[in-house]
């Protein structure tokens, strides 16, 4: 698998969670990470910083820019991104991982909230990878991921939360559009997305605590699953829409016990996984006795 060494990350929501543990195993491989994220001082219910993060990441074997960036804000993206190349010289990967949730009914949904789940989720998806485009295209092995899910639109996936699944399904449709219209420039495009809940602070605060968490994979699935994307030839693996264990598994990977929490308990299956992607051979939700 070809290194990251010397590539170039720009990981939207990077302070903590999923995109945290994607730079952090970009880092032990000796990359350089944007951190670009909102939280510049200590939040009093979410873990990490730009700053703390930045730090993590040069312990871990990276370097580190921590910027302060509002995906909904153009000028803000543009300036970040000018930013990372100013300081690296390069832009190789963009991760697009920033997301607003809010699981509510549409009664329940306060329009404010709409348009901040479709400001960060679809259009600052979209306003990432377009201010990015003019760098990779000049990169070596250019690669932008979503963390979006497949584009299975099934009813199901809409009831009861239609606000935030419209917002997060833009941001899959960003990565149909521009998978096709940046194929001839080289630069792949692809979404990931975990069949699990993933032990994340959003993911207890809003889906159940605790009881969640040990029921959940830890985010390292989903870093594993993006390095060996970012790994692919971009010109040729782009438009695809994966699933973290089916593309492991697919990649070799035969132990996925030790991205469990708790052993012990059954993983909680998440939203939008399609009903026909199983999980690999071998693999089971089930508790382990």
């Amino acid at each position: 698998m070809a290194g990251l060494q010397g590539k170039t990350l720009f990981i939207t929501g990077a302070s903590r969670g999923i995109g945290l543990a994607i730079a952090l195993a970009a880092a032990r491989d000796g990359a350089n990470i944007a951190v670009a994220a909102k939280t510049e001082a200590p939040h009093p219910k979410l873990p990490g910083t730009i700053h703390t993060a930045a730090a993590e990441i040069e312990k871990a074997g990276g370097r580190a820019l921590p910027l302060v960036v509002d995906v909904r804000d153009e000028a803000s993206v543009g300036d970040a991104i000018e930013r990372t190349v100013a300081a690296f010289g390069t832009l190789d990967i963009v991760v697009n991982n920033a997301s607003a949730i809010q699981l509510t009914g549409t009664l329940e949904t306060d329009m404010r909230r709409f348009d901040l789940m479709h400001q960060v989720n679809a259009r600052g998806t979209f306003m990432v990878s377009k201010y990015a485009i003019r760098h990779l295209e000049k990169a070596t092995n250019p690669h932008i991921l979503m963390l979006s899910p497949p584009l299975d639109l099934k009813e199901k996936w809409f009831a009861g939360h239609t606000a935030y699944s419209m917002a997060k399904y833009g941001m899959s449709l960003v990565t149909l559009g521009l998978a096709g219209e940046l194929r001839p420039k080289g630069i792949a495009v692809n979404a990931l997305w975990p069949r699990t809940t993933i032990a994340t602070s959003a993911i207890k605060n809003l889906l159940g605590g605790d009881a969640i968490i040990r029921r959940s994979r830890t985010p390292e699935i989903l870093a594993d699953a993006a390095c060996r994307i970012f790994a692919k030839p971009a010109k040729s693996f782009t438009g695809h829409f994966l699933i973290d264990d089916t593309f492991l598994a697919a990649e070799g990977v035969t132990d996925f016990d030790r991205y469990r929490v708790d052993p012990r308990e059954p993983l909680a299956p998440d939203f939008f996984v399609p009903d026909d992607d199983q999980p690999p051979p071998g693999v089971s939700l089930a508790a382990k006795s």
